[in-house]
């Protein structure tokens, strides 16, 4: 595989994103660089994933058979090789280099993309021959549990930074997926809105449709604070030969007071803004380090059984954790509206009616804020104390009734009785 060496596409490579500068640098011709391509049209994310996998798949092809892939292929095509029998090989090979630590979810994804890229290359792999001839382990699904409200505000209250505080009580209250949650920007927010709002691209969706997730109070307060913060005035210092070529400046420490330009496209979540947006990935990976360290640091770190690469509580959790709290308050369809799965009916549903739900689950996605936990726990118990007591006057109007109708009753009775009497006696006469 040829690398692109010219300067004019050098130039073009640094101005692009991640995924395209990891198709650019493969020969445009080859099989590979359409392929990626082709995924890329659909998601440039996973146009990146199935790079890395294919450039392993490129160091086994050369270091086993002495060939690059277009080779490969053409040999496979020819009927020189066999294409199950070198998946099974390529098997053998990634659990060999891991010293069979790769997870077998991990193997499997690495398996089906390079069979899809062979089935893109026009090598047809039948489905009952792949499943007899490549045997892959069984991935084992594990029952996660979802974390309890007193696990998230020890997580909250042990975020050493405002801006991971911020994300994980924006995915701990909204459900979102990790990703979703980072591609947000403020012109995404309505903070002014009752309740508050945020409109989720579809491009960023496991679903691909946009939706828009309201916001407790909470959140909404630590949002502000975050921006606030964020865009407030900073010092900036720096050396002034890099800023003024007059000499009495050099190599003196120049401090200034800055403040950052504060735009509509900005992504809530990322750090450094630029011409460019980021890319929430990059911002993913940065942010979950920060996430890993404070779980260690809280002696929540640990591993699950058998994947020591991942950790028993992870991002997704607050995920779960929504859907569990809100489904156990009896509103299991609106669940499925408010994390993004598609099969709701609360999608047709107007916006009244599903505010009016989240207003009921509310305070039970809402972890820090103890005076509104409070005020709404005096509310509730005002209205039970109301509750009692009209019940207990229900109950003594009704005592009075059932007392009056015995009297009524006793003297219906009476009366009967001197009636028969005095027929009795007439009778006689």
């Amino acid at each position: 595989m040829k690398v692109a060496a010219s300067v004019s596409k050098t130039d073009k490579i640094n101005n692009k994103t991640t995924s395209e500068k990891s198709l650019l640098i493969r020969n445009e011709n080859s099989t590979v660089s359409r392929y990626l391509t082709n995924v890329a049209i659909v998601n440039d994310s996973t146009a990146v994933k199935y790079n890395e996998r294919l450039k392993k798949f490129e160091v086994f092809v050369s270091e086993n058979y002495g060939l690059s892939l277009d080779e490969i292929i053409i040999q496979i095509m020819k009927g020189k090789l066999d294409a199950y029998d070198m998946l099974g090989k390529y098997i053998l090979y990634l659990k060999a280099k891991s010293n069979n630590s790769i997870s077998p979810i991990t193997l499997k994804n690495y398996i089906i993309t390079i069979k899809n890229f062979l089935e893109y290359s026009d090598i047809d792999i039948s489905p009952r021959k792949f499943k007899l001839k490549v045997r892959l382990p069984k991935v084992v699904r594990k029952n996660k549990e979802a974390l309890s409200k007193e696990d998230i505000v020890d997580i909250l209250n042990a975020c050493s930074d405002i801006r991971l505080k911020t994300y994980v009580m924006f995915l701990a209250a909204g459900g979102f997926r990790a990703v979703e949650a980072l591609s947000i920007r403020i012109k995404d927010l309505d903070l002014e809105s009752k309740p508050a709002q945020v409109f989720v691209r579809g491009e960023y969706t496991k679903t691909k449709t946009d939706r828009v997730v309201f916001l407790t109070e909470e959140v909404t307060q630590q949002l502000r604070s975050w921006l606030s913060y964020k865009y407030r005035k900073r010092r900036v210092c720096y050396k002034g030969e890099k800023n003024n070529q007059n000499n009495n400046q050099k190599n003196k420490t120049i401090t200034e007071y800055r403040t950052p330009d504060r735009k509509e496209n900005d992504l809530v979540f990322a750090v450094y803004q630029n011409t460019r947006m980021p890319n929430p990935d990059g911002i993913y990976d940065d942010i979950a380090k920060s996430f890993a360290k404070t779980l260690d640091r809280m002696g929540k770190g640990e591993r699950e059984d058998g994947n020591e690469n991942r950790r028993q509580i992870t991002l997704h959790s607050f995920r779960r954790f929504v859907k569990t709290t809100i489904s156990d308050l009896g509103y299991s369809d609106f669940s499925e509206y408010f994390i993004g799965h598609s099969g709701s009916t609360y999608w047709r549903k107007k916006d009244s009616e599903k505010a009016d739900i989240f207003h009921k689950v509310e305070p039970y996605l809402t972890f820090l804020n103890v005076h509104q936990l409070e005020r709404q726990g005096a509310d509730i118990q005002s209205k039970v104390e109301e509750l009692e007591e009209l019940n207990q006057s229900l109950r003594q109007r009704d005592k009075m009734k059932d007392d009056a109708i015995a009297q009524l009753s006793d003297q219906f009775m009476a009366i009967t009785a001197r009636l028969q009497e005095i027929e009795r006696r007439q009778q006689i006469a």
